[in-house]
């Protein structure tokens, strides 16, 4: 059973997030198999099952788990983002922190779409036309998509051939992570558009037009992050 550390500044929730991760590692529950119910997790842990939800919502958010209506939670990654060399997962303010992030991705994002159209293979664009398809689909039939969104833009990154910008890689993977935590699907048609722009570009060697389909879906996004912060000092 699990023993709440009082000590820990991280709230329950988070804490019990943090070891329903460890479970699942040291299982270890793979990709593709379920998780056990919520009455099971909240006895082995010794919390309330809305501790419980609260946890499996933090690893949905993530791209870990997958909620089935009807079947279950289910295990569809175990990639714990450990390529966050620096330390953004410790910044308390997401909102700020993700405002922060996508000043950085305009900086550096459309610019790497331009440089891929010059530098990308035939087989790096038929990769990159697959990710954006399975991406769409994940996100059309209601599926967790982030862990494919992450792939998606990480091949674009790696099309640039730019040794460089493969290092700011993690740099965009906890940004599409933060995104996607404090906005829960809310620009579903403007990402999918822009998405389908973006690669279109890239697969024409347009780099003007992949650096400003790259910098719309950069700016739908923080729009909707600006737009959330206010509603929320609104309340505040």
């Amino acid at each position: 059973m699990y023993s709440f550390d009082k000590k820990n500044k991280k709230p329950l929730g988070a804490q019990i997030e943090d070891e329903l991760m460890k479970y699942i590692l040291q299982e270890p529950v793979e990709p593709g198999q379920k998780i056990p119910n919520e009455f099971e997790l909240a006895e082995r842990f010794g919390v309330g099952r809305s501790t419980i939800r609260e946890a499996v919502k933090g690893l949905v958010s993530r791209g870990i788990l997958e909620v089935r209506r009807g079947s279950g939670t289910y295990v569809i990654s175990t990639n714990t983002l450990d390529e966050d060399p620096l330390g953004f997962g410790k910044m308390e303010d997401k909102y700020k922190m993700a405002l922060d992030l996508f000043e950085v991705r305009l900086m550096i994002e459309p610019e790497i779409a331009a440089i891929a159209c010059r530098n990308a293979d035939e087989d790096e664009l038929v990769t990159l036309k697959r990710l954006c398809d399975e991406t769409e689909q994940l996100y059309q039939g209601g599926h967790n998509h982030i862990s494919k969104d992450i792939e998606f833009h990480t091949c674009i990154a790696r099309c640039s051939k730019n040794q460089v910008v493969e290092t700011l890689v993690p740099v965009i993977n906890t940004a599409v992570y933060t995104f996607a935590n404090l906005t829960h699907r809310l620009l579903k048609e403007e990402t999918l558009q822009t998405h389908r722009a973006i690669t279109e570009a890239i697969c024409k060697r347009d780099s003007v037009g992949a650096k400003c389909a790259m910098m719309m879906h950069l700016t739908f996004n923080r729009q909707t992050i600006m737009r959330l912060l206010e509603e929320r000092d609104s309340k505040s």
